[in-house]
């Protein structure tokens, strides 16, 4: 499991919130949506990989993503710039 630390400057803080009743509560809803949605598309391109290879598909949403051979975004910024 990967921890992350954010820092936000006294005017971030506030800004933050502004909008939201907790500015803890709002990130980690921020994040977590954002990999439910990453999930869901490799999910959805593994499905499909596996239907059009005649493949099983087999357990979790998460274990298919920790099986996937998942290109990260920087992978894919570094073949896009090469």
């Amino acid at each position: 499991m990967s921890n992350y630390t954010i820092t936000l400057s006294d005017a971030e803080d506030q800004a933050l919130s502004y909008v939201a009743l907790s500015q803890d509560d709002w990130i980690q809803n921020a994040v977590h949506e954002r990999c439910r949605i990453a999930i869901d598309e490799i999910v959805n391109a593994e499905v499909q990989r596996k239907l059009a290879a005649g493949e099983a598909i087999t357990g979790s949403k998460d274990d298919i993503v920790m099986a996937a051979d998942v290109e990260s975004a920087a992978e894919r910024q570094a073949r896009i710039e090469a």
